[in-house]
């Protein structure tokens, strides 16, 4: 019977940090993408989620998680957005400074003046 319980309460541990795992979101994964996080989030190896740091190692160099989440995003990919405040440290007042621009992942005002240009996508 104890040998029972010792495998039930184990179960029961390990789908608990797997479920808490899930409610993260990385700031580099398409369907949660946020550019400024995950600019941040690659040159800080982790990221802030919920006030608690996570810890997160990057293979990859910025642009390809930008390719990567715009290619999603041209197949049809759902994306779920997630402020920048977010991802913010603790108390930091900084998040409330980025422009809405910048979270959605483009280029904010800098884009917009471009936009005529006739440089395509």
């Amino acid at each position: 019977m104890k040998k029972s319980s010792k495998v039930t309460l184990t179960i029961v541990a390990v789908v608990g940090l797997a479920s808490c795992g899930r409610s993260r979101r990385d700031p580099c994964d398409s369907p949660y993408y946020n550019d400024l996080a995950c600019q941040d989030a690659i040159r800080s190896g982790g990221y802030y989620w919920g006030g608690s740091w996570v810890p997160m190692r990057y293979s990859y160099p910025y642009p390809y998680y930008y390719d990567h989440y715009r290619g999603y995003v041209g197949s049809g990919g759902r994306v779920y957005s997630t402020p920048y405040s977010t991802y913010a440290r603790p108390g930091s007042s900084g998040a409330t400074t980025s422009s809405p621009g910048v979270t959605r992942g483009g280029f904010g005002s800098t884009g917009a003046s471009h936009s005529g240009s006739g440089g395509g996508e």
